[in-house]
């Protein structure tokens, strides 16, 4: 009981780390651009934080975060250690202004306590994908990858399609 506690103790830190970690991302652009003060700033992304869970029923990243370790690797030890990592590394990302998702860290969190627990449990006779969603993983690390590319190609896309549409009009 002590330890499902402290476990729900922990989960309610994580999104708070979550909330403070990923509201500078997403505000500190139209704060540094002078679009709105950083009050405006705060209340708008908390409305629409808000709104977001009322309008997508969805909820598919955390489906996907459930769904990423095996039901007989999960134990409360795994949680709590799969939470105790995703804190920490949020934390060290935060403080050295590296800009990562809580998202991605928690399903690596979870994965990699996962992991070690079958190894300690099981002394090796496993093979990952045993333990965890080989699919689920490799998505999400490739698009760690990819999502940051694309990005830069639609943006130069834009850019290009911008520049040219301007010299046309000259």
């Amino acid at each position: 009981m002590t330890l499902l506690v402290a476990i729900i103790i922990l989960a309610l830190v994580f999104d708070y780390i979550n909330g403070f970690h990923d509201a500078a991302n997403s505000i500190a652009t139209v704060v540094s651009t002078k679009v709105l003060s950083p009050f405006q700033a705060v209340v708008w992304a908390a409305f629409f934080n808000f709104v977001a869970f009322f309008i997508f029923k969805d909820h598919a990243v955390a489906n996907t975060i459930s769904k990423t370790v095996h039901q007989e690797f999960i134990t409360l030890p795994v949680i709590l250690s799969g939470l105790v990592a995703a804190i920490i590394w949020n934390l060290l990302t935060w403080w050295y202004g590296i800009p990562s998702s809580s998202s991605h860290t928690l399903i690596g969190g979870f994965a990699g306590a996962a992991i070690a627990h079958a190894f300690a449990t099981h002394e090796g006779a496993f093979t990952f994908s045993d333990v965890v969603e080989n699919d689920k993983i490799i998505k999400t690390v490739a698009f760690i990858f990819l999502a940051p590319l694309i990005g830069m190609a639609i943006s130069m896309f834009i850019t290009l399609v911008t520049l040219v549409h301007a010299t046309w009009y000259r």
